[in-house]
């Protein structure tokens, strides 16, 4: 097996194709699992990554971003190959920044060679499924007998008319981080896998300083609307597609009764000092914050670079989300990223095997290994991820990796796109004050009950 890097015109043809696609975008904004996703916050240069088998009899093309930035695309397809010496996979990057849209115009037009596409978020998701791009994976996961109750309840959540067009292999999870030392100073226990929101902000509270220069704040809550609104959807009751978001009113009072009263940061000041959720954690004075678990890779690759200061934030751990009363601690938020077979593919069988095999126990654990979060969990999984270099060595931190059911910060929904920006909107003035949470609720029900 031997791996080599072809040079390629194809960044210029990512910028022609944004060009000419101008604001073709769904509006939304990208997940923080997205965000994350081009780390480094930098672009690839556009290069074609072929990973050669000699004398392969099957030669399949996949669609990826940042090759250079991340490890398991890689992984995944030398892997696979080994096991398949007559497959050979190509992976073409097409950059973290405009994916998406560089995606749908690649398979909008005719003649695409892709046999395998990589999801990026729920909008692309369901652009590329009305555009008849993508196959149904249903026959495909009939005839194999794939059990879908392994992906935690995802998959139901992704339905389109009662198919199935991705199948996940990636789902970043959403659970609280802690700084230990800020609670071994003030003789609190941490927190636990199995906290009311009732129990999460009276703990936020016990911890809380105000004392001028040694302020501590018992949470933080970063500027996304995901980070307050979608504490609301837990309850499997509500998503973000209802066009009621009522059941958001408690949250909101609670994260803003936690800025009058000097628990955590006000939204103004994070805002206007764009404070990255990163800065404030490893600042060393947040004993909380709720945030996505690919975080874990970067406090443990930048606190063994340097760029984090240990001596702040290097004794952390994780704790299991908050939940509503009633509801079993392990149920959490998520974002998927999958793999879709082309519809114009001449190798559909052999595309769907290499996603069925991706998504499977044996890929999730060449996920794992590299710090990643697959989208089925066992405890060989777990394991896995625990096991990784500056990964917290406690029981709590290792069982907070283990859930029940993952609610999907964006399902599949035809009116998604126009969704999402009046959220944010409305997000937006409700935390800065420009109106009150009834208020700024009761505008959200009015402009979105107008999309049709």
């Amino acid at each position: 097996m031997k791996k080599k890097i072809l040079s390629a015109a194809l960044g210029l043809v990512m910028i022609l194709s944004s060009v000419l696609t101008g604001c073709g975008g769904s509006g939304t904004k990208e997940s923080p699992e997205q965000q994350t996703a081009s780390s480094a916050e930098k672009q690839t240069d556009g290069t074609v990554q072929n990973t050669e088998n000699s004398g392969a009899a099957t030669h399949l093309k996949w669609a990826v971003w940042d090759i250079s930035l991340i490890t398991y695309w890689n992984d995944l397809a030398d892997a696979y190959m080994e096991k398949n010496p007559d497959v050979e996979i190509e992976l073409v990057d097409f950059g973290s920044t405009d994916y998406s849209n560089v995606l749908a115009t690649e398979l909008s037009g005719s003649g695409t060679d892709f046999d395998i596409v990589t999801i990026k978020d729920t909008p692309s998701y369901a652009t590329l499924v009305e555009k008849n791009v993508l196959d149904s994976l249903d026959s495909y996961i009939e005839k194999d007998g794939v059990d879908l109750a392994k992906f935690n309840g995802v998959t139901d959540q992704i339905l389109v008319n009662d198919s199935l067009y991705m199948l996940p292999f990636r789902s970043d999870i959403w659970v609280i981080f802690y700084n230990k030392d800020v609670f071994d100073a003030k003789g609190l226990d941490y927190p636990s896998n199995d906290m009311t929101f009732e129990e999460y902000d009276a703990l936020a509270r016990a911890i809380a300083d105000d004392s001028f220069g040694s302020e501590v704040y018992g949470s933080h809550y970063h500027t996304w609307n995901s980070a307050v609104q979608l504490f609301g959807i837990l309850d499997g009751k509500h998503s973000v597609l209802d066009k009621n978001y009522d059941f958001m009113i408690p949250y909101y009072n609670m994260v803003l009764a936690q800025e009058d009263d000097g628990i955590c940061m006000k939204y103004p000041d994070i805002k206007t000092e764009g404070l990255h959720y990163s800065a404030a954690f490893t600042s060393g004075n947040i004993a909380m914050m709720n945030m996505g678990s690919w975080f874990v890779t970067t406090l443990i690759n930048n606190l063994k670079s340097g760029e984090f200061d240990a001596s702040l934030c290097g004794n952390w751990g994780i704790a299991k989300y908050p939940h509503a009363e009633g509801i079993d601690a392990g149920t959490t938020l998520g974002a998927v990223t999958g793999l879709s077979v082309v519809s114009e593919s001449q190798k559909k069988d052999a595309a769907w095997d290499f996603i069925k095999w991706v998504s499977s126990e044996e890929g999730a654990l060449i996920l794992a290994a590299s710090g990643n979060f697959p989208a089925i969990s066992n405890d060989e999984i777990t394991a896995a991820i625990a096991s990784i270099d500056g990964f917290p060595q406690d029981e709590q931190s290792r069982e907070a990796l283990g859930t029940v059911t993952v609610y999907l910060e964006a399902p599949y929904g035809k009116d998604l796109s126009a969704i999402n920006p009046i959220l944010g909107t409305y997000h937006e003035m409700i935390m800065q004050r420009e109106c009150t949470v009834e208020e700024g609720i009761k505008m959200m029900n009015e402009e979105t009950s107008k999309i049709e």
